[in-house]
């Protein structure tokens, strides 16, 4: 049984990657750039740009979350490393990391290898729905969306749920999902 929970299991939408390994969900979008667009423009201009990720897993319907993760990443340009297209990425979150010297598809997967959810307790055959979130904040047009909720402790991550609740038309994002799957089937795709 160890040896079956240590095999990646992937199911595949066009924009989405599930993979379900040791009892976690982990999510990558390999054709979806969140740095394009205006985040690229500004992380060229120098400024940092903060990131917030969401992934949701529900189960039974689309009622019920079963669990969720929600963290915010500031992305910069890496000005010490050899490369003019290196980036940093701090997860501010705790426990709080920062990594370096990596590309923009790099730095991508690195943020959402942080957003995997724990399916411990579900059943093979339960019907499931996948989430991922993901909103450049724009701390000119917003300010800080944490408020005061940012401390020497780290951050709640309530304000996080409640602003993507709630998501304003003006940010870049990008919402996929994966609907009607159940662990069965990924261990089907396997096989």
């Amino acid at each position: 049984m160890a040896f079956v929970s240590g095999l990646a299991v992937a199911v595949v939408t066009e924009n989405l990657i599930l993979e379900h390994r040791n009892n976690r969900l982990e999510f990558s979008a390999p054709r979806t750039d969140f740095f394009e667009g205006k985040p690229m423009t500004r992380l060229r201009n120098a400024l940092e740009v903060p990131f917030l990720i969401q992934t949701t897993l529900w189960s039974g319907n689309r009622n019920h979350v079963f669990a969720r993760a929600a963290d915010r990443f500031v992305v910069s340009m890496d000005i010490f490393a050899d490369s003019s297209d290196a980036f940093t990425v701090v997860k501010t979150a705790l426990p709080a990391k920062r990594v370096s010297h990596l590309t923009a598809k790099q730095a991508q997967a690195w943020c959402l290898s942080q957003m995997s959810l724990d399916t411990t307790g579900l059943s093979g055959s339960e019907p499931l729905w996948a989430e991922l979130r993901i909103l450049a904040e724009d701390p000119a047009r917003e300010g800080n969306i944490l408020g005061s909720s940012v401390n020497q402790t780290g951050i709640s991550l309530i304000p996080l749920i409640d602003f993507f609740s709630h998501q304003p038309g003006q940010h870049s994002s990008w919402v996929l999902d994966y609907d009607a799957f159940t662990l069965d089937q990924l261990k089907h795709t396997r096989d």
